[in-house]
């Protein structure tokens, strides 16, 4: 039985074999990616969600949840984004905190408000284990053109991690990193 002994240039061309041939894999399979339909974005949408959510509703009962109200239903249950200054949330910090309209569940606590003159509510942190990231696609509202949702143009949206609806997005907004939450997802507590 021969012992191979091993060095410092063995190790070293391993090691650049080895990177080498992992390098080539990932470009053929961003390449594959790049080719492949089945590897598209494709952003949350709460009604089209088969995460097992503590609170699930059939869609005319979060019709009703939300009394009948078709915007509130469009934000929340098809993760659209509410025009600037909608509501009055947005426009002083409520001591009481902040609860999530789908379920109740607390969702933000006062001391993480960051108030700044966009019209939506801001935070730096959600309460922990409150809320999920899902992909979303480009935002009208937040000033970007209707186009087709790619790795450029992905962000970060925010939903409650109980019932699943869409609360907002997670973005840099004036050099800070926020939750950016559209007042209407929020109850006051």
């Amino acid at each position: 039985m021969t012992q191979s002994i091993l060095t410092r240039r063995t190790l070293l061309a391993s090691t650049t074999l080895l990177a080498t041939g992992m390098s080539l894999a990932s470009q053929s399979a961003a390449q594959t990616e790049t080719d492949s339909d089945d590897n598209a974005l494709t952003p949350y949408q709460p009604n089209d969600s088969t995460f097992p959510y503590e609170v699930i509703r059939t869609e005319e009962e979060w019709r009703e949840h939300f009394d009948g109200d078709d915007f509130v239903y469009e934000i929340m249950r098809n993760a659209k984004t509410e025009p600037p200054k909608t509501t009055e949330l947005w426009t002083r910090p409520n001591s009481a905190g902040y609860l999530c309209r789908g379920c109740d569940l607390p969702i933000y606590d006062v001391r993480w408000y960051q108030w700044l003159d966009k019209g939506w509510v801001f935070f730096h942190h959600a309460v922990p284990d409150a809320v999920m990231f899902g992909i979303d696609g480009p935002v009208p509202q937040y000033g970007q053109a209707s186009m087709g949702l790619d790795e450029s143009n992905a962000l970060i949206e925010v939903h409650c991690r109980r019932c699943g609806s869409h609360l907002g997005h997670h973005l840099r907004v004036s050099g800070l990193q926020l939750h950016c939450i559209n007042g209407t997802s929020l109850k006051l507590a």
